[in-house]
């Protein structure tokens, strides 16, 4: 009988805890990791919106205030404090300004192991402020010496960070992962979004789960359903996430000028994703920059075909289950949804069937979670503590 792995005691540092693709794939992992683990979360800012899920989930949850550049050197003074009285055995920092911050407190505070963790693709100066890019300038000069391992959830990401100056032999790829229980398909989900949105049940629905970021190209996804819509006239269109409401100035000129009033659903930040998602006859992802999409893995757990941009790892999570079109094309985006529509019915539902395979295969979150552990273990312990007693390969 194999002996259980002994409770590892973590310390999870992050730069804000509003919602977004980090904060949920830190959220997810946490949940699966606290029954049988000690974790701490500690938000450089504030506590933002989620800070009660990650409570909830078993994490005690400290917030630092840091508000901007000046006050950095007092947040690594803070979680210096904090980790001498907490006295974690591992320091898992997420996002450029954790990664530094982190790693500069646990080497005050004492030898830990730093395991930072990498989760961008895009750091054009038109989409990153002049301070981040600091950061990671100089997080690439201190990445042989802060972390002993750099996590990453997209091989695009971990190349561009070379190229960066990250030293190229501490990254580890782990993907993001999704829960196939959480997401999958319902067709009580189609006929109640299609209720509320007042559709009718052969309505075709395509839909953007984002927040209103320049990365996300709401605007793209607009004109391609401009685009989409003048050939199928009973296609209509849903924006999920933070600022894409009716309260949004710009977005709504967006819709009132591609003629697309009453057809594009606006529905701001919502807490129903899974059934929002599982409503959709297309996913989609319009990014200009992303690293490993959340809402790519969601759609596709929920046996939802998807269009994405090129970018990051999205051709790579998709495979041969959806199109992959060039970014900043809403022509080819729209060309793309054509495609699926065009297609049978059943080849559809096939096409959405074998999604949900691929996810349940190369990035179900049981598997992902075991593969953190792993690393967690082997950090902290050295490299064969994260093998199962029972086998001679690492825990997958």
């Amino acid at each position: 009988m194999t002996a259980p792995m002994p409770p590892l005691r973590i310390l999870f540092v992050i730069t804000d805890l509003e919602v977004g693709g980090a904060e949920r794939m830190l959220l997810k992992l946490v949940s699966r990791m606290a029954p049988s683990n000690e974790l701490a979360v500690v938000s450089l800012t504030g506590r933002g919106s989620m800070a009660t899920e990650f409570e909830s989930a078993g994490a005690a949850v400290t917030a630092l205030g840091m508000t901007g550049a000046l006050s950095l050197p007092a947040a690594v003074a803070r979680l210096a404090r904090r980790l001498r009285a907490w006295r974690p055995q591992l320091v898992s920092t997420w996002m450029y300004h954790a990664d530094l911050v982190g790693g500069l407190a646990a080497r005050i505070a004492g030898p830990r192991a730093v395991a930072w963790n990498i989760r961008n693709s895009d750091l054009s100066s038109a989409h990153t402020s002049r301070a981040t890019r600091a950061v990671v300038r100089a997080n690439a000069l201190l990445s042989g010496t802060l972390p002993r391992k750099i996590l990453c959830c997209s091989d695009t990401a971990r190349r561009i960070h070379v190229e960066l100056g990250y030293r190229d032999d501490r990254f580890q790829l782990i993907p993001n992962g999704f829960d196939l229980q959480q997401f999958r398909p319902s067709a009580e989900a189609r006929a109640s979004v299609r209720r509320e949105l007042g559709l009718r049940e052969d309505d075709v629905l395509i839909g953007l789960v984002a927040r209103w970021h320049p990365h996300k190209d709401q605007p793209g996804f607009i004109r391609a359903a401009a685009a989409l819509g003048q050939r199928h006239p009973d296609a209509h269109f849903v924006l999920v996430g933070d600022r894409c409401d009716d309260g949004n100035p710009e977005l709504a000129r967006l819709v009132q000028e591609a003629g697309l009033a009453g057809r594009v659903h606006l529905l701001g930040l919502r807490s129903d994703i899974p059934r929002l998602t599982a409503a959709l006859d297309i996913a989609t992802s319009a990014s200009i920059g992303e690293a490993f999409s959340n809402t790519l893995g969601e759609a596709m757990a929920c046996a939802v075909p998807c269009v994405t941009t090129d970018v990051g790892d999205s051709a790579y999570i998709v495979g041969d289950t959806g199109a992959v079109v060039p970014p900043r094309d809403p022509l080819a985006l729209a060309q793309a949804w054509a495609g699926l529509l065009d297609m049978p019915d059943a080849q559809r539902r096939e096409t959405g069937e074998r999604a949900r395979e691929r996810v349940s295969r190369e990035f179900e979150i049981g598997v992902v979670t075991r593969r953190y552990e792993t690393a967690f273990r082997e950090l902290i312990h050295g490299p064969h503590a994260g093998m199962d007693r029972n086998t001679t390969s690492c825990a997958e």
